[in-house]
């Protein structure tokens, strides 16, 4: 600021006379503080600080102080901040932000006078700090970019940890899964193994929620949820690559959900409404499913379309029918006793359908001979050997924890498709006996299970509408998941101790009447079980084919996949239509296939990738010790990231190596994709500092020695002369190189520019663009410099001299031959190339000369004829004279 722009100032003196502060610092404090105005009086914005040691700083942001008084009772004064537009009234709505950027309670604070440098240092913030840092990410006005912060509008309204991570990410994690499929995996695996599943699975989420606390402590968290955390720490290609992995998990997600409510549906609430039949018949059951479940995706798609305030407020009920129906299976575990109870029918060790147990719809479980049990088995007087050798009995199906049935399940029953339950016997449906439809084992339920504990990116997907994304995500997301690992563990452990064995292992509840097997051990009524599973799941299938299309068209949005950029585009609401649609498809393809079974181990997949890609990210940024990666959880490390990304891969190959073959496949090709189109996105990711890292160790290796013979292999230096409009004069020579080369070792594609450095870098930055242009016309793999000297010979001998770096040099330079140097009375013609000739000599080099290149054949060319080749022989003479050269022509 001038000396002559400052009409009047108004001087403050501040002098702490805190005993504490005083004995701190040793000396008095004060402060000056100048406020400017023009000679017309205007306020130019400027604030001269002055500090006790006579410096003086000069501050222009957008804001001024209005009202300044001395300090006499040893508080730190008070300081308005307003926007510079609010006294004229124009432009007012670019302050988004109404908070003070300084509070009483903050500027009061013992902390007010700190100016920490980073927030790691110290156990408490700084208040200080704490507005210089909203000074910084002070939005007003800035027009939100969809690839760096995926919000539609700014909204004032924020939400705290539990609305806005807790409770979400407890909606998505718990899913369909925990009701029509838990007691199975229970009786199956046994209580041992089945805890050792959900232990290894909710580990596997837990880690990965640490690495992503880390990725949200980092900076400021983007407003466009997990997908631009992860994209912005892994790089445009690995981004977008795990993107649609993620997208294509989420959008099977909405499959296996609407399946799921069809199942609890069609077997469970109303088995009338199978058209194909009896719903216990499997093509039956998965024509109806296919049926159901297409219509079911139509009108959640509609839903979807007509807009997100129904979603949202139908996910408040979905949530509340997840927290009620889980109560109420507790209670249900508690209250279980042998008087209230289902009854359940075997004959030996084999557990009978109801259908077979049942007599006229009543329940009798007999031999007699009037019985459908015995009709089932004997014909004219004649019964098979295993009815004539074993008796029926009647057993609790939920004796309740008392009963000691714990210990007997204990230990896994897995069974092959086709034989009974629980045995190594063949099974007969018709004789009333329950078949396992799939073969199990402990890979197989993992795989089935591992969806029950998805769902952990919910909060992240919110940052945008969080009051404090870096404290929430991390707070919100651990603890559901160590809420929803609790409620896991322990239905394990209740399961094993509550139900019979052979009831767990019945599937459809085959043995009680086509019932579900949880939601009869639920209080006061199966209904409750019945109608809050259905709705809860619904509302999961709501929520996924809502936030997939989002999520497809945020990676459109970002352009880093091209084919992709048709699903960029949104309706005037801000629907996108496009990517709707492609998600119903995608959804319906799952539902085809209506076998939740087969579906569940498809989403195991794209979300072990995903999270596995997570962790990957976190390990690298730490281990490439990037600058920008300084997360503040504490409880982040890098072990722990490394040791998810094994957790992930590990399952992957565990749960179906061939999935996981084609899920590495899916995002290999997307990677080559992205890397092939060109990724023009910059986000300083931690793979780009992976490869500097790799670029760097390779450097210092070749620079140890000089190449063994048999490694040896052209390293070209390209010398190209320009034309007036610096392109090149002889772009052929690049094609010439890489034929020479095939596609081996280094090309360097240099030119010299004549004048001052000062004067032509912008037509220096020109012609580098142009050579990088030819040599990616040319398909040549290197890089392009030009230099600018006063002396194009003196500018070609640096070239010669210093191109390349450390032991990454070349060792041949290609040149091209002087035209018309006879008749030319321009020595200078001939003299740049004798000069770069001598010193191509001097550094030991090959050389190659090249004339006529423009008529140089392209690679598509087949030529047919000879090849002169020439030889230099040198003759050495006596130490007085030069050697001669002598060119054989062979």
């Amino acid at each position: 600021m001038e000396s002559d722009e400052i009409e009047e100032t108004i001087k403050i003196r501040e002098v702490e006379d805190s005993g504490e502060n005083n004995e701190t610092r040793g000396e008095e404090t004060e402060s000056t503080t100048l406020l400017s105005t023009s000679p017309s009086g205007e306020d130019v914005g400027g604030i001269v600080v002055q500090g006790s040691g006579g410096s003086i700083f000069q501050v222009t942001p957008a804001i001024v102080v209005h009202e300044v008084e001395p300090n006499r009772n040893g508080k730190p004064c008070k300081v308005d901040f307003d926007d510079e537009n609010d006294d004229d009234g124009e432009d007012t709505t670019r302050n988004i932000d109404s908070n003070p950027l300084a509070s009483n309670d903050e500027l009061e604070s013992p902390y007010s006078q700190q100016m920490e440098l980073y927030a790691d240092d110290l156990h408490e913030r700084g208040k200080i700090s704490q507005i210089l840092n909203r000074i910084a990410n002070y939005q007003g006005g800035v027009e939100p970019n969809i690839s760096e912060n995926y919000q539609s509008s700014p909204k004032k309204v924020k939400l705290g940890t539990l609305l806005g991570v807790y409770l979400p990410t407890i909606q998505n994690i718990f899913g369909v899964l925990l009701f029509i499929r838990m007691t199975w995996i229970v009786g199956m695996a046994g209580s041992i193994e089945s805890m050792g599943i959900v232990v290894i699975c909710c580990c596997t989420t837990f880690l990965t929620a640490i690495s992503m606390s880390a990725i949200a402590t980092n900076g400021v968290v983007p407003g466009g949820g997990s997908y631009f955390m992860i994209s912005r720490s892994l790089g445009p290609e690995f981004g977008g690559a795990v993107g649609v992995l993620f997208y294509l998990g989420t959008s099977v997600a909405s499959s296996m959900y609407i399946i799921g409510s069809v199942e609890i549906l069609v077997k469970f609430i109303a088995p009338a409404l199978s058209i194909f039949g009896d719903v216990n018949e499997e093509a039956n059951a998965f024509n109806a499913y296919r049926i159901y479940g297409t219509g079911i995706l139509i009108i959640l798609a509609l839903i979807v379309f007509i807009g997100v305030r129904f979603v949202s407020k139908f996910a408040a009920l979905s949530l509340a029918c997840v927290i009620l129906s889980i109560l109420c299976i507790y209670i249900g575990i508690f209250a279980a006793t042998e008087d209230d109870n289902v009854k359940i029918c075997y004959l030996g060790d084999r557990l009978l359908t109801s259908a077979i147990a049942e007599t006229n719809g009543v329940f009798t479980c007999s031999k007699d001979n009037y019985t459908t049990l015995y009709n089932t088995h004997c014909f004219n007087n004649t019964c098979d050997d295993y009815f004539n050798e074993h008796t029926t009995r009647v057993v609790d199906g939920i004796p309740g924890l008392s009963s000691g049935v714990f210990h007997a399940n204990l230990h896994n029953r897995y069974t092959e498709e086709g034989k009974i339950i629980g045995t190594e016997d063949r099974g007969k449906r018709a004789y009333g006996e329950i078949v396992a439809d799939i073969t199990s084992s402990f890979m197989v339920l993992l795989a089935i299970y591992f969806p029950s504990v998805t769902g952990i990116m919910a909060g992240s997907n919110r940052s945008g509408d969080l009051a404090d994304a870096s404290r929430s995500i991390p707070t919100g997301t651990i603890a559901a998941i160590l809420t929803t690992s609790a409620v896991y563990v322990t239905s394990v452990l209740f399961f094993a101790g509550t139900i019979e064995g052979d009831l767990l292992r019945d599937k459809f509840g085959e043995s009680i009447n086509g019932g579900l097997v949880v939601a009869k051990l639920a209080w006061p009524n199966e209904w409750v079980i019945l109608i809050g599973s259905f709705l809860s799941t619904l509302g999961a299938g709501l929520q996924s084919l809502t936030g997939a299309p989002r999520l497809l068209q945020a990676i459109a949005s970002d352009g880093v996949i091209p084919f992709l950029n048709v699903f960029g585009v949104t309706t005037k609401r801000g629907e996108p239509f496009r990517a709707l649609l492609l998600t119903a498809l995608i959804s319906e393809l799952g539902i085809l296939v209506a076998n939740l079974d087969m579906v569940a181990p498809i989403i195991t997949m794209f979300f072990l990738m995903c999270y596995g890609f997570v962790n990957m990210a976190c390990a690298l940024q730490t281990l490439l010790r990037t600058p920008s990666w300084r997360p503040r959880f504490k409880f982040y490390h890098w072990i722990l990231s490394l040791l998810g990304l094994a957790l992930c891969v590990t399952l992957m190959f565990i749960s179906s190596w061939y999935y996981a073959l084609v899920a590495i496949g899916v995002a290999v090709c997307i990677y080559k994709y992205i890397e092939y189109k060109g990724a023009e996105k910059e986000w300083g990711d931690g793979i780009r500092g992976l490869a500097m890292s790799a670029a760097r160790y390779s450097l210092l290796r070749l620079q140890q020695g000089t190449p063994h013979t048999k490694n040896w292999r052209p390293q070209l230096l390209v010398l190209m002369k320009l034309e007036d409009d610096l392109s090149p004069k002889y772009p052929q020579m690049a094609a010439f190189a890489s034929q020479l080369k095939a596609g081996k070792g280094l090309t360097l594609v240099n030119s010299v520019i004549e004048g001052k450095y000062m004067e032509r870098f912008n037509d220096a930055q020109t012609a580098k663009q142009k050579l990088n242009k030819t040599i990616e016309q040319f398909g040549v793999k290197g890089f392009a410099d030009v230099l600018v000297s006063e002396n194009v010979a003196v500018g070609m001998c640096h070239m010669i001299q210093n191109a390349g770096l450390g032991g990454l040099r070349h060792n041949t330079v290609m040149i091209g031959w002087p035209y018309g140097w006879r008749h030319d009375h321009n020595e200078r013609s001939y003299k740049v190339f004798l000069e770069a000739v001598k010193n191509i000599n001097s550094g030991q080099m090959a050389l190659l000369a090249v004339k006529g290149i423009n008529l140089f054949p392209s690679s598509n060319e087949k030529l047919k004829g000879t090849i002169d080749v020439w030889w230099i022989v040198h003759i050495l003479f006596s130490k007085n004279e030069n050697p001669m050269k002598l060119m054989i022509k062979i």
